[in-house]
């Protein structure tokens, strides 16, 4: 029997990356977007902003109106439009 993959070979869960972003379509919504939107785990605060950052117009044209960014299950702040204004 093999030992357990030690943590620099497995996928960090949730406890180790809380922040993650709530996508959300025009009626408020959880929006249907591609795997690579979706599911998206950080490990900061400052991860999660920086990555919406880069991608906030293309989750855009996938239908996304708006994000609410979360620690865990807990509402930091949002929703917060993607509407380019």
């Amino acid at each position: 029997m093999l030992p357990d993959q030690p943590p620099t070979f497995r996928e960090p869960g949730p406890a180790e990356r809380p922040w993650r972003w709530r996508l959300l379509d025009d009626g408020g919504a959880e929006a249907s977007v591609p795997e690579e939107y979706a599911g998206q785990r950080f490990a900061t605060q400052a991860d999660a902003e920086s990555w919406v950052g880069e991608v906030w117009a293309e989750l855009a044209a996938e239908g996304v109106a708006a994000v609410t960014l979360l620690e865990g299950d807990r509402e930091v702040y949002g929703p917060m439009s993607l509407a380019a204004e």
